[in-house]
């Protein structure tokens, strides 16, 4: 991530380099988001190849090789939603924005790649990254041809819980659905701290069978594996499986609005697809009393004592 930031910041130019880098104790450092509204950094419209290029291969440092196809296709996406839209409001895939907080040269960075439906920040302290929050979306979540999805970059997030939702014995199911209507949106938001959030009941990993319990496994490692391997790895040591608990809302049949999460102490995952007719989905990793190196700092500044 050093050497990949270095290498963004050389190919910017002077203006470019002075709208990308912000002091690390910038209050932009905490202010992420997914929907259209100004950003700081230096947009990827304005870029030259180079610095596009270079842009994309520090967001790829943060990203395995599947969840990096996932955000250029929900990049993509921003044409065809400017296509149904009319063209009212001017959506373009390069609509994407790159902040850099403090110098890859600093002991203690952070850097943010953010539009609409894609929200990447990652904080790197000595040798130690934190990589969280991590948010995904797409509108459409689905593209059809007669009936046939040919786009639908968000698919596995949906189709896992449904399998594990519809897996579950009556009672169990009765336990993970807490709600039969579904929020509009994921409901931390954009939350700058969810520090000792508390979301509500649901149903615990321990009730699980096996096989639900590896069904649950796998989704939650389907979110973490969005990150790198060493850093998935990193993330996955620090999971108490037994403590998760997973919460459905909305009806269980396809085609109405539906939203789940995942959770424990140190862990938040949130999917909700409600909007445009159950046809826009948003997605988002988060590590409670954690995100944006909180943890790694605090450690960091005893340490200097």
């Amino acid at each position: 991530m050093r050497a990949a930031g270095r290498r963004l910041l050389a190919s910017l130019s002077d203006e470019q380099a002075a709208e990308a880098v912000h002091a690390f104790g910038d209050p932009d450092r905490l202010r992420w988001d997914y929907r259209p509204r100004p950003r700081p950094g230096t947009c990827l419209a304005g870029l030259s190849l180079a610095g596009r290029k270079n842009a994309h291969r520090l967001l790829a440092t943060a990203m395995s090789e599947h969840a990096f196809a996932q955000v250029t296709s929900v990049m993509g996406l921003e044409e065809v939603l400017d296509r149904a839209e009319g063209h009212r409001r001017d959506r373009h895939s390069a609509d994407y924005w790159v902040a850099l907080f403090g110098s890859p040269d600093d002991d203690a960075w952070s850097w943010r790649f953010e539009g609409h439906h894609v929200s990447v920040t990652m904080s790197v302290v000595a040798d130690e990254v934190s990589p969280t929050p991590v948010f995904l979306g797409a509108n459409p979540a689905i593209t059809f041809y007669r009936g046939t999805p040919v786009v639908r970059p968000l698919a596995l997030e949906e189709e896992l819980a449904r399998r594990l939702l519809a897996g579950l014995t009556d009672a169990l199911r009765k336990q993970a659905i807490v709600s039969p209507h579904a929020p509009d949106d994921i409901r931390t938001s954009n939350a700058r701290d969810i520090t000792g959030v508390e979301l509500g009941p649901g149903l615990r990993a321990a009730d699980l069978s096996p096989g639900d319990a590896g069904l649950l496994g796998e989704l939650v490692d389907l979110y973490l594996d969005r990150l790198p391997p060493r850093l998935a790895a990193i993330e996955r040591e620090s999971l108490r499986p037994d403590e998760l608990r997973f919460a459905w809302e909305g009806p269980a049949e396809r085609g109405g609005g539906h939203y789940y999460r995942i959770q424990s102490p140190g862990l938040l995952i949130e999917y909700d697809n409600t909007q445009n007719d159950a046809n826009h989905v948003h997605t988002v990793l988060r590590r409670p009393g954690d995100d944006f190196a909180a943890g790694l700092l605090a450690a960091h500044k005893a340490g200097e004592r």
